[in-house]
């Protein structure tokens, strides 16, 4: 089996702080996934230039292939020593996940790994050790499809209100309620929505500490195809089409001449729906044997908002419900967040006839750009992305 990972974190900063003490750092190498959570001591600019150290040392030495020792060796060495309290300090979790199922773990002094599979709690074994004298924990397993991972720092167990300890809330809670919400959803990203609503509820609004929640979910690969904007010669039309729908995954049109492009090549008929329940978003259309066909620029536009706000961590349980919306900005965004792990764009660079011949503020250059805002952004997701031009 080769295996996916759907990866999402969240962060929020401790009251009255402008930066985070937290970092995450996501890494792609040819054979696996890499989840690096760095929690820095104490808060504002010098915990975060010690998470920030601490996982870009942790994220380049991992991808090297180094073994924990050299890299929890380096960060002892490397990290500035806190004049309070005499040490270099910085707790880390790692997850590397490889395509071919077998798993890492290595914490340092954060709460533990909340741990799912098949609607439970699972405690791995693992093993403890000492190296320059910090002790870390070190599991070693094989995952299989939805398990769910869940990284915090300690800002995730203990929220209350006012600054204060919540001695109510411990780590047990936090994993009952992560199970609770994975038979809710299995979407990395609702579930570090929900996960980190529920800590910034529990502080009241005023958190006292930085806290993150980082999900990792095991996944089928899900391909998504996109085809959008003529060919420049009109004879590519049926190849571009037949490369397009060759691919194996979810097939989707964006524009309306790209869609008439489509209905002809495959000898279909295009049917426009009627639902205009957001007048800002042009309606959809269905065409037999495709996912989704949309209008061409304003959607990719509005779909682009959406993603780009997911990308920047703007995103809540409010945000989700935007993206559940029936509009095809919201379904084309849906499709790229939380349904594809590669996406496969097929662009004609053909000047749309339909914006020379009208007074619309855009041409081939916005889509172009709106095409490569799309890709840039979809990468930085953690998702491959390949682009085929005609």
């Amino acid at each position: 089996m080769s295996v996916s990972v759907d990866i999402c974190w969240k962060s929020f900063n401790k009251n009255r702080e402008e930066l985070c003490g937290d970092k995450v750092e996501v890494l792609k190498t040819e054979d696996s996934s890499i989840i690096i959570l760095a929690d820095g001591m104490g808060s504002g600019v010098k915990a975060n230039i010690l998470a920030t150290l601490t996982s870009k040392i942790l994220g380049t030495m991992f991808r090297e292939g180094a073994e924990i020792d050299a890299c929890v060796e380096t960060i002892a060495r490397t990290l500035p020593i806190c004049k309070e309290r005499e040490v270099a300090y910085a707790t880390f979790s790692i997850l590397q996940i490889f395509r071919d199922g077998e798993a890492y773990l290595v914490e340092y002094d954060n709460p533990k790994c909340v741990f799912i599979r098949n609607k439970e709690i699972i405690n791995y074994p693992y093993q403890e050790r000492v190296i320059e004298g910090k002790k870390i924990r070190e599991y070693r397993f094989h995952v299989e499809l939805n398990d769910c991972f869940v990284l915090m720092s300690d800002g995730a167990i203990w929220a209350g209100e006012e600054e204060t300890m919540n001695y109510n809330w411990e780590w047990d809670d936090m994993a009952a309620y992560t199970l609770k919400c994975t038979n809710e959803t299995l979407s990395a990203a609702r579930l570090a929505a929900m996960l980190s609503q529920v800590c910034y509820d529990l502080y009241g609004q005023k958190p006292g500490d930085d806290t993150t929640i980082a999900v990792a979910r095991v996944i089928e690969r899900r391909i998504l195809n996109i085809f959008t904007g003529p060919p420049q010669k009109k004879e590519d039309d049926e190849r571009a089409i037949r490369d397009f729908m060759r691919q194996e995954g979810k097939k989707v049109v964006c524009g309306g001449t790209s869609a008439n492009i489509a209905a002809r090549v495959l000898k279909k008929e295009i049917v426009t729906s009627l639902n205009y329940a957001d007048p800002s978003v042009p309606p959809t259309a269905s065409i037999d044997g495709l996912d989704l066909v949309t209008e061409g620029v304003l959607t990719l536009g509005k779909a682009l908002g959406l993603l780009k706000r997911y990308e920047q961590d703007a995103f809540d349980e409010a945000f989700f419900d935007e993206l559940d919306a029936d509009n095809g900005a919201s379904r084309l965004a849906k499709l790229l967040i939380e349904e594809c792990t590669e996406l496969n764009l097929f662009v004609g660079k053909a000047m749309n006839t339909a914006h020379q011949n009208s007074n619309l503020p855009f041409d081939l250059s916005v889509r172009m750009n709106l095409v490569e805002q799309l890709k840039e952004c979809v990468e930085h997701m953690g998702k491959k992305v390949k682009v085929t031009c005609y």
